[in-house]
């Protein structure tokens, strides 16, 4: 059905070219959108029948036992089940909440997220009522959306591919994360890598030929005015993969050919059935248990039915920051004080739940006087429809993402410690349809905006002060979590947006920008006049009404040193005290990365199954680094 109505489409469209020519022009060019409807008829078909062939790696019947139970078929989860299950005599299971992704040809769409916003194909979380932010969203509350389906949030992100910074992860070993510096974790990332992008083909920091593709995203021509006015402003043009982080920078994206690369598809699917791995969806796990520390397996609903499966090695947990947190204190595992209250018997006093960190962010944007970026009728033009289905390429090849740069705040920090802000540029007037703003301050922030040219700035920090939690609602595994991040609630996470906010300000102020048109005043909204336009105390309530969530929800389980006391998971991802159990996803994090954080949760992965298996799958990349890296 999908298949004949998208071609139903261009058929139409085809008789509307036809009817628009005579003679030999419009034989020719009949003959030529009669070849092009062919031509994306035939990927249209090949796509389809290759996602809908990857259906053969699901299961229809779960066993009573396995070697690994991994939780979650997210981002993490379906890394560690493809790499568990290439030892034969590993007999795997890999449980998914959702469904699998060829129920809808929109989760292999970068541009099209927006549309499984608020659908089965995610959680649609909120947090809860902020009290120093969200001032302009519906009763103050942040829509966090997840994915729930086999490939988790990777099938519904905007597909930036950022490794962080060096100096995260020498951060993380400086704390207590012995094995996780950037040397050490630099390798899986290259594991994981396929570069497609021909410039970076020879640098030591990028890889050929791992599961994950990434592309180049620019497809615009503001992709290389945003660099000329970087440089116009100071910065360096660098591969923020690369050696240099801070500076402007082509953006990066998980797409093969303008599909998005999620790891269920690059680890899972694309790789086939396996006899030793089983893979279920819609299949919702409850908690798990227990034999005094030891995990023993996990209870799970299925088909309306509770069911119990062991595990004879180890239950991973892979569900997220959000969703691992909450098994574990519905098994028992947490704050004390917590469990008590939910009236749930403790197996483990640990800090589960605390420490959730998630980036800011703030969309800043301006209208510009050249037709040169991605508006409705661009997008939705005929030519860019066969620009992405014939080429893979074009507007519709990226989430809208087309430049991309780290900036520090401080210009005494550069090359001493990780950036303060990362920038994303939009190469459109970003739409708030789908977020939780309140009826009349997003008729306010979008006004004018509907077709006129102009791009968006997504200003992001990169560390903040702010620490959140999750608790549970109560004993029921379907009620959603108790989730406040407390946004804002350092001062010191306002002055640091203002601070960046500045250096957009002299951005749009260098002549580059200005021959565009581009200007400040677009942001200047009545609901913050009480305060003079530009003024610190004027970005500060806009900053306050506007932020958003970076979407980058991490943390929650934290890995530290064994004498932490406020770490959940020793360094090799094990919860502390108990046997069998372990956390492979964001929620392992011990601080937040720089940039978006699927891509570290991909190495982390790759990590995880060498320690699990025992081996070294990178000795063969570690190799070829040089000691200069």
């Amino acid at each position: 059905m999908q298949i004949g109505h998208r071609l139903s489409l261009l058929c139409a469209y085809h008789i509307r070219l036809t009817n628009k020519t005579e003679g030999i022009m419009g034989y020719t060019a009949t003959a030529l959108s009669t070849l092009a409807i062919a031509i994306i008829y035939f990927r249209v078909f090949l796509d389809n029948i290759t996602f809908s062939d990857h259906r053969r790696i699901v299961s229809d019947v779960i066993d009573d036992e396995y070697d690994y139970v991994i939780v979650g078929g997210g981002t993490a989860g379906s890394v560690v089940a493809a790499r568990l299950s290439e030892d034969k005599d590993n007999k795997v299971l890999l449980l998914e909440a959702g469904g699998f992704y060829d129920e809808n040809w929109k989760l292999h769409s970068l541009t099209l997220w927006p549309e499984l916003l608020r659908t089965q194909y995610d959680w649609e979380y909120y947090t809860e009522p902020q009290k120093h932010s969200c001032f302009g969203m519906k009763e103050t509350r942040s829509y966090w959306p997840r994915g729930r389906v086999l490939g988790g949030s990777g099938m519904i992100n905007l597909a930036q591919y950022t490794r962080g910074s060096r100096y995260d992860y020498d951060e993380w070993a400086a704390n207590g994360c012995k094995g996780w510096s950037y040397k050490d974790v630099l390798p899986y990332f290259l594991k994981a890598e396929d570069i497609q992008i021909e410039e970076f083909k020879s640098s030591k920091y990028h890889n050929v030929g791992g599961p994950m593709a990434v592309s180049g995203g620019e497809v615009t021509q503001l992709a290389e005015i945003y660099l000329k006015a970087g440089k116009e402003l100071g910065y360096n043009i660098t591969d923020y993969n690369g050696e240099e982080q801070e500076g402007f920078n082509k953006v990066q994206v998980n797409a093969r050919k303008g599909v998005r690369e999620s790891s269920a598809v690059a680890y899972l699917g694309r790789a086939g059935k396996k006899i030793n791995l089983d893979i279920a969806v819609n299949t919702f796990v409850t908690k798990v248990d227990f034999k005094k520390t030891a995990a023993t397996g996990v209870y799970y609903i299925r088909n309306n039915r509770k069911h119990f499966v062991r595990a004879r090695k180890e239950v991973i947990l892979s569900a997220g920051a959000i969703n691992t947190p909450k098994i574990l204190l519905l098994s028992g595992i947490g704050p004390r004080h917590h469990l008590d209250e939910m009236s749930i018997p403790v197996v483990a006093d640990l800090p589960v739940g605390n420490n959730l960190q998630d980036h800011g962010a703030i969309f800043l944007f301006t209208r510009i006087n050249k037709p040169i970026s991605i508006t409705p009728s661009v997008r939705n033009s005929l030519w860019t429809t066969l620009q992405h289905k014939i080429f893979g390429s074009g507007p519709l090849s990226i989430a809208g993402t087309d430049g991309s740069a780290f900036v520090h705040i401080d210009d005494k920090n550069r090359s001493k410690t990780y950036p303060d802000f990362q920038m994303s540029f939009i190469s459109l007037l970003f739409s708030f349809d789908y977020l939780n703003f309140k009826d009349e301050i997003k008729k306010e922030y979008e006004a004018g905006n509907e077709n006129a040219d102009g791009f968006t700035l997504a200003l992001i920090n990169t560390h903040p002060k702010s620490r959140g939690t999750l608790r549970l609602r109560s004993k029921d595994p379907f009620d959603h979590p108790v989730l406040d991040p407390h946004y804002f609630q350092e001062q010191q996470d306002v002055d640091d947006f203002v601070s960046a906010i500045r250096i957009w300000e002299k951005y749009i102020e260098t002549p580059t920008m200005k021959a565009l048109g581009a200007e400040i005043s677009h942001m200047k909204k009545s609901f913050c006049l009480q305060h003079e336009f530009r003024s610190d105390a004027y970005w500060e309530c806009m900053l306050r009404h506007l932020a958003l969530p970076g979407y980058h929800l991490s943390c929650t389980c934290k890995t530290g040193s064994h004498d932490d006391s406020t770490a959940v998971l020793d360094p090799t991802l094990r919860v502390k005290g108990m046997k069998g159990l372990r956390v492979v996803d964001a929620s392992a994090f011990p601080k937040i990365t720089v940039g978006n954080t699927n891509t570290p949760t991909v190495m982390l992965a790759e990590k995880a199954t060498d320690m699990i298996r025992g081996i070294d799958s990178v000795k063969h990349l570690r190799k070829n680094l040089l000691d200069g890296v």
